[in-house]
C-alpha cells in the first residue's frame, strides 16, 4: 500500500475523508499505517469528523445498495454482502481469520477465496435457483491472516438462462483472485442443463 508523509492534523483529516470515499473498507490499522500515525490518532480523527467505525460504514453501504438475494439465502453467501444489484453487480467482504488459514504459513486456504467469489456470482443472478456450470479461476497472490478480501461480481452477459459473471477479489486495491463463472438460472431444479 502506498503511503503519504506525516501531515498536519487539518490536512490529514481532509485526506482521511477523501481516502475513505475511495476505500470505505479500510480498517483503523490500515489508516494508521497509511497516514503514519497511531491507531488512537485515527480513531480521534474519525470521532471529530463523525466518521463511523468500519462495521458501521459497511452496514451503511449495505443498506443503501442491497437488493434481496433470490437464488440462495443471504447467510449462504461467503463473506458479508455490502452491495447487491440483481443481474448487475454485487460486492462482499471477507476478513481472513484463523479458521481460514493454514496454521504453518498463515496463508488463506484457496477454497475460502473461491467460495466467496462463487457464492457472490450465484447471488447476483435474478433467479429462484442459480447454479454454477463452469468456472475459470486464477489465484494472483496469496491472501493472509487479517486481510479483508473485497470481491466484486459483475454480470458481463446474459443469454437466456445463462449468465457470464466476472469476479475480482482485491485486498486494499491489489488483485488477489479473478474468476469468470457461467451461471445458469432455473425455475425448476429438476431440469438439468
Amino acid at each position: 500500500m502506498s503511503s503519504i508523509a506525516r501531515l498536519p492534523k487539518k490536512d490529514r483529516q481532509t485526506k482521511l475523508v477523501q481516502y475513505l470515499q475511495d476505500n470505505p473498507f479500510a480498517t483503523d490499522e490500515d489508516l494508521a499505517e497509511f497516514f503514519h500515525v497511531s491507531i488512537q490518532t485515527i480513531r480521534l480523527d474519525r470521532l471529530e469528523l463523525g466518521i463511523p467505525e468500519l462495521r458501521e460504514r459497511i452496514k451503511s453501504v449495505a443498506e443503501q445498495h442491497l437488493d434481496p438475494v433470490k437464488s440462495l439465502g443471504i447467510d449462504e453467501v461467503i463473506g458479508e454482502v455490502i452491495d447487491l444489484q440483481l443481474d448487475a453487480q454485487a460486492i462482499s467482504v471477507l476478513e481472513i481469520k484463523e479458521e481460514h488459514v493454514f496454521a504453518k504459513t498463515q496463508i488463506a486456504r484457496g477454497h475460502y477465496i473461491f467460495a466467496q467469489a462463487n457464492s457472490l456470482a450465484v447471488a447476483v443472478i435474478n433467479a429462484d435457483v442459480a447454479l454454477t456450470a463452469t468456472a475459470r479461476i486464477r489465484f494472483v497472490r496469496p491472501a493472509r491472516l487479517g486481510e479483508k478480501l473485497v470481491a466484486k461480481a459483475t454480470v458481463r452477459s446474459r443469454d437466456g438462462d445463462e449468465c457470464k459473471v466476472r469476479v475480482e477479489t482485491k485486498v486494499q486495491g491489489e488483485l488477489v483472485f479473478t474468476a469468470t463463472f457461467r451461471v445458469v438460472g432455473m425455475t425448476d431444479v429438476t431440469s438439468a442443463w
